[in-house]
């Protein structure tokens, strides 16, 4: 209950630490969403391991189909732009694999680094109002008459100290929860170039394998041609 009396005595102060806060849990809760559900894969080296063996024996469709089903997934679109191509050279192949890593990779990141910089700014707003207090409790207590100078000063103390209090309150959870969503963002961004890298080696073996068989095949064909 002081708390809250505390909020509401010094709306002034601790407004923009509330309003931060409340920034940082609608940012919290967006990332949550799409970092841990949006866009993992469950089972995801599984699901590589049936694409590499789709695309290794020339089952492109079925591979790309098999992508379609995780749609939004940024691995899955990932390999689908590069099945997509899987019929040109290979450094159009890298092209569509490297654009779509960027274009995964920003969107992966998005936002996260706003957790750091709130989590900063209500410390910051913390101390800020801690001066301020401070400063009023002095200047009241320099007109206070002397029964009345230890109250006034202890208050203001109180004042100064809750406002650092609701920064830290808002502040060492937004650097928590950062860490984890940095975490979980660089594993997303390792996972898209591990995509990467399986599905071209992927189109790679395809390829030379079916141009060995081609010219297996046009070998004999030549050498029934001489026979006859």
């Amino acid at each position: 209950m002081e708390f809250l009396e505390f909020i509401k005595n010094n709306f002034m102060h601790t407004a923009p630490i509330l309003t931060s806060g409340m920034i940082a849990l609608a940012i919290i809760f967006e990332r949550a969403q799409t970092l841990f559900k949006v866009y993992t894969i469950q089972n995801s080296e599984g699901f590589f391991e049936k694409v590499r063996e789709l695309v290794s024996k020339g089952r492109i469709h079925d591979a790309t189909a098999l992508c379609n089903q995780f749609q939004g997934k940024p691995c899955a679109e990932l390999i689908r732009s590069a099945l997509e191509r899987a019929h040109q050279p290979e450094e159009l192949i890298m092209n569509a694999i490297e654009l779509s890593r960027n274009k995964f990779a920003e969107k992966i990141q998005k936002r996260t680094s706003y957790l750091a910089t709130i989590a900063n700014v209500a410390t910051l707003l913390g101390l800020l109002g801690t001066i301020a207090g401070l400063i009023e409790s002095f200047a009241a207590v320099g007109h206070a008459d002397p029964q009345q100078k230890a109250a006034l000063l202890a208050n203001g103390i109180s004042t100064a100290m809750n406002a650092t209090m609701l920064g830290l309150a808002v502040a060492v959870p937004c650097m928590v929860v950062f860490s984890f969503f940095i975490n979980k963002a660089n594993r997303l961004v390792s996972e898209l170039e591990a995509a990467g890298l399986m599905v071209l080696d992927a189109i790679m073996i395809f390829s030379v394998g079916g141009q060995s068989h081609d010219d297996r095949r046009g070998g004999d064909e030549a050498s029934e041609r001489r026979a006859s």
